[in-house]
Parts: C-alpha cells; structure tokens; sequence
C-alpha cells in the first residue's frame, strides 16, 4: 500500500502543535510496517532552516487561483534517518515568513489562499511526480479542501480513479472559516455553496469541506471522537459529525520512544526505566529542584504543569485551587507561555509561597524533558483535549498524570481507586467535574498516596509498561487506509 500524508506541518521541518508531532511520526512508524509512506507540506523559512538538504526535483507547478494562476515549484528531501520522501511545495510569496498561520497573534490575512493553493498544489504534486498512492491523508482545515478537488477535478485522471481519503481532524476548535468571497479563489463552483456543502452560516469553512468529502474521518482519541458529536464540544459541527458517525474513528496520538525515553534520553541528569526509577528518579528530582532554585527536598511532591498558559488548558481551574494546593508541603514547577493573566498569578503565587513555585516562562524542549524526569504529578487539567501528549511523556517517566477526564485524557489515563490498584491497572489519577474544588479535591487525594511510597511506586511502573509509542497507533490507521481501500473497491 502507498500512502501519502498531507500536513501544514511537521517535525523537523516546522511546528506550532501536536499535528507536526503526527505528521513527522506517522510515516516513519507506517514504513516500519511496510507501508510505503510519503509527506507533502508547505516549504516555510523555518523548513529551509532544518539541517536538511533540500533538493529540487524539477517539477514546476502552475496553480489555477481564481482567474490567476500561481506558480510554484516541488522540492524534496527524506526524514531524518529513513528512505521516507518529504516533498515541500515552494512558494516563497505564500510561506517564507516568520510564522506559519500568523505573526504577533494575528492570523495573516491571505491565509485561506494560502492553504488553498497549497492544497491544489499538493494534487498537482501527486499528479506530475506519478505516486500513484492508494489513500491520501489530509489533515485540519489547511487540507480540507483537497477530497473536494479529487471529487471534482482528479477523479478521472490515470492514477486517482480509486485513490481514498482520509481527513483527521487534530482539533475541531480550528476550521478554517474565511468570507464568502474567498470561494472564487478555490475554483469551485456556486453550487456547492450551500448548508450541506462548503458553506457554514454565510461563509466558507474549509474543515467542513473535508468532513464532508472525505472517505473516512479519524480523530486523535476515542473520547474525542464521541465528544465531537456533541453540542458541548462540536463547534458548530456535531450535527455533521453524528450524520458521519459510520466512518468516524479515534486513534490516539503515539509517542516518539526514541526521543521520550528515561532510559535513553541524554537530556536528562540520569537514566532510569522500570526496574531502576524508584533509586534513580530522585537524582533527576534533585537536579530539577537545584535548577529551578527550589530547595532540595527528596521528600515533598513536586508537581509540575507544561504547556501554553490558557483557558482550555484548564488555567482558570489551576488558578481557583492554586492556595488549596500550596497550603500542602509541595513544590510546582511550570514550563510555558501563554496569558498575562497567569503569568501574573504565577508571579503572585511565587512571592506568596516562597521555596514552593518556579516558573518558566518560555519553551525549553530541554527543561521539558528535565520536568518530566524529575517531577513526581504533573498536572493536566484540560476543559477539552483532542489528545494530549504531555500525560503520555508522564506515564513514559513515572511521573504520575492528574488528568481532567476528558478526550485522550480520559482513554490514557486509569485512575487510581481500590479496584484499579488491586488489578495493577492504576497509573494516575482524573476527575470530570470541570471545576477548581474537583481539581484540589483530587489532587489532596494524590497527595494522600504520597506517604505510601511502595504504593505510588507500584502507580509508577503500571505506568511505564505500558507502550504508547507509534507503532500501535500506525497499525490503527493502516486498518483504517485498509478499510478506505475496500470501500473504494467496492
């Protein structure tokens, strides 16, 4: 099977989210399988700037844009370490800039044209350079309009006739939703502007295309794909999403294992695994607390937060309990950047409780790494989240993961009760309630395993057995491009 991923982003090339972590991974697991996968996204600066060689593979791309046409050209290279073909669509007026989507916050203004030629672009890619895959991989809004455009204009091609579609959807909460007038640059026609089309309360919505067109839909956890299809988490597009419920799966997001390792990882003080965490850990706790000019206590929890300091990530939760929680003999660390409003509170917190909060305000791929070896309950209490990743490095360190139950939270994280201890299956701890007393309410009850420590180190390596790296995930979505084919066959 050939297979061809289509992404606006991906490791190394470029990265905002979880989706270039998807994009990059994928492939590489895919053709350990023997699936013969390739990758097309956009040639942004920051592309150019990875240490690759980019090499240009003479096809010249002339990209219809409305009554314009814009050219382009096709270069290529291979991920890191594998016979994987990347191919980069070279467009320097629409990508060499200093953002992907945006600068200083602000989405550029050209975006759906953009993405518009992008995802003509990479059908044309397909089409001179003859791949031939079986199932193409769209992925967000920046490719929802490419099952569109094989509909319309591919299908009859030599190559396309049986070619399927995949569309996943990272997070629903992002559309691609532009004005009405946007839609002459796409190509397509008036009629398919319209509620059951392209047309989403007067304007374009390039997502919708792609739920629509699309062969088949795949989200980045189970829970999510439940929650989608409904009105507290559908965004306008539950009702859709229920009318596609048939073809909807969720597959969640592996992990790089090569690179989130403890027993491997060269970021960290020291190495551990399964058998060694509970003599080696506290080295890497020790570090960490000297690094963040903390006191050096081997007996108080440390907890720990990473990631943009924002409301969805459950800030407003953090912010309610903060006193709760530093009132117990703990220490927080937090790593990320977001909201001046929390960045403040952690300003406050510090000075308050002093010894007992460090924050980072700035992305360290490094102190990350260092966070997650040397902190003991890392804390996650998303409002929402497709999947998650952070609560899959925690399970990877022995650092325990305090979860909101919800989307890829919910599907990866067992809390700990009196069943799930005597099954050996506990590996954290969750609670539903999206409120600030449910999250100090849970976290008092963590701490409460604490003095226990056979116990917590027990919680510890239930969770480093368990393997949440790619390759599970990849063999997920090769049933799903399987299934896609025999639709198409049919």
């Amino acid at each position: 099977m050939k297979v061809v991923i289509v992404a606006s982003e991906a490791v190394p090339f470029a990265k905002t989210g979880g989706l270039a972590d998807v994009a990059g991974a994928l492939p590489l697991a895919l053709d350990q399988l023997g699936t013969r996968a390739s990758l097309i996204l956009p040639c942004y600066n920051r592309a150019r700037k990875a240490g690759l060689v980019l090499t240009d593979t003479g096809v010249d791309l002339r990209v219809p844009m409305g009554p314009n046409t814009v050219q382009g050209r096709v270069l290529t290279t291979r991920l890191p370490g594998s016979g994987v073909d990347a191919y980069l669509i070279d467009q320097p007026a629409y990508f060499e800039r200093d953002g992907l989507y945006g600068r200083d916050g602000v989405d550029y203004h050209d975006n759906c044209e953009r993405f518009v030629f992008f995802s003509r672009a990479a059908l044309e890619t397909i089409r001179l350079l003859d791949l031939r895959p079986d199932v193409l991989h769209c992925n967000d809004w920046q490719t929802g309009l490419i099952p569109v455009y094989l509909q319309q204009f591919y299908r009859a091609l030599p190559g396309f006739s049986r070619l399927g579609t995949l569309m996943t959807i990272h997070n629903l909460a992002y559309q691609g939703v532009f004005w009405h007038w946007d839609l002459p640059l796409t190509g397509l026609g008036w009629d398919l502007f319209h509620w059951q089309g392209l047309e989403y309360h007067g304007k374009l919505n390039l997502l919708k295309a792609g739920i629509i067109y699309a062969d088949m839909l795949t989200t980045v956890s189970p829970t999510y794909a439940k929650e989608i299809q409904t009105p507290a988490f559908g965004v306008g597009l539950d009702g859709l999403l229920r009318g596609r419920s048939a073809v909807l799966r969720g597959i969640v997001n592996g992990i790089d294992s090569s690179v989130w390792n403890p027993k491997t990882d060269p970021r960290i003080h020291c190495s551990y695994d399964v058998h060694t965490v509970a003599e080696r850990k506290p080295n890497c706790k020790a570090l960490l607390q000297r690094r963040s000019g903390l006191p050096e206590r081997p007996e108080v929890p440390l907890l720990a937060q990473i990631g943009r300091l924002d409301a969805q990530k459950g800030w407003d939760l953090i912010a309610g309990a903060a006193d709760r929680i530093l009132r117990h003999d703990v220490q927080l660390i937090v790593l990320g950047t977001g909201h001046t409003q929390y960045m403040d509170l952690l300003g406050r917190l510090a000075d308050r409780y002093r010894g007992k909060v460090r924050a980072f305000f700035e992305f360290s791929d490094s102190i990350a790494h260092q966070i997650e070896a040397g902190a003991d309950l890392f804390l996650m209490p998303s409002l929402y989240e497709p999947c998650g990743l952070n609560q899959l490095y925690s399970l990877a360190y022995g650092t325990l993961p305090l979860v909101r139950a919800t989307g890829g939270l919910a599907d990866t994280v067992t809390n700990t009760d009196r069943h799930t201890l005597q099954a050996g299956t506990a590996t954290g701890f969750s609670f539903q309630d999206p409120t600030a007393d449910a999250l100090a309410g849970t976290v008092d009850y963590a701490l409460g395993f604490w003095s226990d420590q056979s116990v917590w180190q027990g919680i510890q390596r239930a969770g480093m057995r368990q393997d949440w790296s790619w390759k599970h995930s990849a063999a997920e979505y090769l049933r799903v491009y399987e299934e896609i084919q025999r639709g198409r066959a049919s």
